[in-house]
């Protein structure tokens, strides 16, 4: 297991259990010091149970981002009831690593197996990560990450796009 999905999973386990946030490693991996957005995925028997996640750093490092946003997936998602104790052993966990957003100017530049996508419209944001099962096209991550923003049909959007690091 990955550092960064075994931090992902004793912050989510610790919360559950005790109601108590735990501290970043003493000693940090390269990917835990470096400043990136991260979004923490858990599933349960392949099912996603919980997926949140900030697309630009909000703390000080990842591992602290990995912390906070494990945490929120696992109680905050508001698609799920939060977890249970007794589902713990049942999850599994994965960490993206943000690429900072970049404007495209051409649907062409994209891949939703490659880049994740985030769309905007006036203050409303809707994001898909990338490589995820059952979306194929460039059109369909889009109708997602509009629908997820609650962006209508037809409005204008601003399109960005970047890569993740994924870690399971």
């Amino acid at each position: 297991m990955h550092p960064l999905v075994g931090l992902a999973k004793r912050a989510v386990e610790e919360y559950v259990r005790e109601r108590r946030v735990i501290n970043p490693p003493q000693t940090l991996t390269p990917e835990m010091m470096e400043k990136a957005g991260v979004f923490v995925s858990i599933k349960k028997h392949g099912e996603l149970r919980g997926c949140i996640g900030t697309f630009l750093p909000t703390c000080k490092n990842v591992a602290e981002e990995v912390i906070r946003n494990a945490i929120a997936a696992a109680t905050e998602d508001p698609r799920f009831y939060p977890v249970q104790e007794e589902e713990l052993e049942e999850l599994s966990y994965s960490v993206d690593l943000l690429s900072p957003p970049e404007k495209v100017k051409d649907l062409n530049d994209l891949d939703p197996k490659r880049y994740g996508v985030i769309v905007a419209s006036g203050g409303r944001k809707g994001l898909l990560l990338p490589d995820l099962e059952g979306v194929e096209t460039v059109e369909e991550q889009i109708r997602i990450a509009k629908m997820k923003a609650g962006i209508m049909e037809g409005e204008k959007v601003d399109i960005f796009r970047f890569e993740v690091r994924r870690y399971h």
